[in-house]
């Protein structure tokens, strides 16, 4: 996959696009959409979500930060065509973390569209060409079969379960050289 890479916005985000994606630095007028998706039934079956608008608010702050503060985070995933808010992709890597890890979050009445896998490819490939990062984790608990898919399709492997925040969670894996063989293959 080749990625065009846009101009960063005013936070110095890089923006990407993928066939049908747009990553993009976060905006306010984000917050009201990106608290929609994460406060629908389910979103939080996982992963815990943002419980007011309020709380997804100071999140999207956070996110913005960890840019600032890592050089890299998470982006506003958008449609290509519509411009609607999907959810959210990119690194994660906040202090005592077991490991960068890529995430995503997509609207759930977008699921199984391909539309996750899309953006981690576009983040994976963000991460080891243009950060050099030498390796990549996702986590998710052992039972998010829809997360494992997409891991297992971007070329993660199951590493090992460890307790993170209290919760018992499987961790997956991937180096620049198993990238390099997962996207010859």
């Amino acid at each position: 996959m080749t990625l065009d890479h846009g101009q960063p916005d005013p936070h110095g985000v890089p923006t990407l696009l993928t066939p049908r994606l747009v990553l993009r630095g976060w905006q306010a007028s984000d917050v009201p959409d990106y608290f929609a998706i994460v406060s629908a039934p389910g979103m939080d079956d996982h992963t815990p979500q943002p419980k007011t608008e309020a709380a997804a608010w100071s999140q999207t702050a956070f996110q913005i930060g960890h840019w600032a503060l890592r050089g890299y985070g998470m982006w506003a995933v958008e449609d290509r065509t519509t411009g609607q808010l999907l959810g959210r992709a990119g690194l994660y890597e906040a202090l005592g973390w077991p490991g960068c890890e890529v995430a995503w979050t997509i609207r759930r009445e977008r699921w199984g569209q391909g539309l996750a896998t899309e953006a981690g490819r576009a983040v994976i490939e963000f991460a080891f060409a243009e950060l050099k990062r030498d390796d990549l984790i996702s986590i998710m608990t052992a039972d998010h079969t829809a997360s494992i898919k997409v891991a297992t399709r971007l070329g993660l492997t199951y590493n090992r379960t460890e307790t993170i925040q209290g919760g018992e969670y499987s961790i997956y894996a991937i180096s620049r050289a198993e990238r390099s063989h997962h996207s010859a293959g």
